[in-house]
């Protein structure tokens, strides 16, 4: 990416309404700048931003799955009715939303990594409780892994 893409980055992260964010995150087909813009993101301001991003045709696999996997999405793994039971709809309704598209791949592309990160124990634990939790949703995903800059 170039300065011109960061500099916009910045913008979107911490100048822009939400409304100017919503609107570049949709029109964008820059698969990198979603993947970016998402790990960057304050996962405390809400879900609008992460949906667009889910919903733009341009976001990768592994941008998906950091996503679900910095929206706390362990813990649907983990417990899956503490997350049912959650009075947050919103939070309920983008982890569906991205544990759908992940275990059904429908996804254009996986071009760009991203590890969980989560230990040999983690995944051992989650697959005792549920033996049917998708192998994609705990696993490195395919793809060439990037340097994801702090902005």
């Amino acid at each position: 990416m170039d300065k011109k893409d960061i500099k916009l980055l910045e913008q979107l992260l911490y100048n822009l309404d939400e409304n100017s964010i919503i609107n570049e995150l949709r029109k964008t087909n820059n698969s990198l700048f979603l993947h970016y813009y998402a790990a960057n993101y304050n996962w405390n301001s809400g879900f609008d931003a992460p949906t667009a991003i889910l919903e733009n045709e341009a976001c990768d696999f592994g941008t998906g799955l950091l996503m679900f996997h910095f929206a706390d999405g362990y813990r649907m793994l983990e417990n899956p009715d503490e997350v049912s039971s959650s009075s947050v709809e919103e939070w309920k309704d983008f982890l569906d939303k991205t544990y759908n598209k992940l275990v059904n791949l429908q996804f254009k592309s996986q071009n760009i990594s991203f590890d969980p990160e989560l230990t040999r124990i983690q995944k051992y634990k989650l697959k005792k409780s549920n033996p049917h939790i998708p192998d994609v949703l705990i696993s490195k995903s395919p793809g060439e892994a990037v340097d994801i800059p702090k902005i």
